[in-house]
């Protein structure tokens, strides 16, 4: 499938200057803000990333600017090309189900191992992780409540796998759920309420982990990320170009 670049567009992220505070780098917080910004949409896929708008946007040097840009490169959220600088990934069909099929293995095998090695306090992270999520009601109306949802659906599903205790894993795991969000978020921005009982879907998965039903789990966890994949590539289909 061929990726469709979008003009390049301003940077509508959070204003205000960026302090290093020995924990929190001024890259690190640049990484988080755009990170934010490119899986929201609000920085379009294929957008030109003007350097000099967003160093006075965040009132930094060009140094933690570009060592942001250079994380999120490896994350695969930004690309940098020769005569064109730095500008957001494109999205395409096929990235979509690369995503989507690479989810399905690697998201199982953590929670596989999860299921394994997880401790008692892992079965309560879920539970609570899984709670907070569904106390959010997504209200398109005031899109505080959306972004807090989608917080606490990332928290969720990393909370789900961290009892795997494999580092290298789970940072894969993060980065493709990154990547995946950009479709999720795109697709949510026009049907906010979304189109089946993910709630649901979310609570059988968490109560079969801390059961150790370990093929149910992974085979409701698999099911759920198929079919979120299925559904955004249908949905996805008619505003990329074939």
């Amino acid at each position: 499938m061929a990726e469709t670049p979008v003009p390049m567009t301003p940077i509508p992220m959070a204003p205000g200057a960026l302090v290093g505070d020995g924990k929190n780098t001024m890259a690190s917080q640049l990484v988080d803000r755009l990170r934010e910004a490119i899986v929201s949409g609000r920085l379009e896929a294929g957008s030109k990333i003007n350097l000099e708008r967003a160093r006075e946007r965040f009132s930094v040097s060009l140094s933690p600017l570009r060592e942001a840009l250079a994380r999120l490169i490896a994350d695969g959220l930004v690309v940098f090309e020769d005569n064109r600088g730095y500008r957001v990934a494109p999205v395409s069909l096929s990235n979509l189900a690369e995503i989507t099929r690479l989810r399905e293995e690697v998201e199982v095998l953590a929670l596989r191992q999860a299921i394994a090695i997880g401790t008692v306090d892992w079965e309560g992270d879920v539970m609570r992780a899984l709670h907070r999520m569904n106390r959010i009601e997504r209200d398109p109306a005031q899109p505080e409540t959306l972004e807090q949802w989608e917080a606490y659906h990332r928290e969720f599903h990393l909370t789900l796998i961290a009892g795997c205790r494999m580092p290298l894993l789970l940072n894969f795991c993060g980065v493709l759920l990154n990547l995946n969000d950009r479709y999720r978020r795109t697709f949510l921005r026009r049907t906010p309420g979304g189109d089946r009982n993910v709630a649901q879907e979310h609570g059988e998965i968490a109560q079969l982990a801390v059961a150790r039903d370990a093929d149910d789990a992974c085979a409701r966890l698999r099911e759920h990320i198929h079919r979120t994949g299925t559904n955004l590539q249908r949905h996805l289909a008619g505003t990329l170009a074939p």
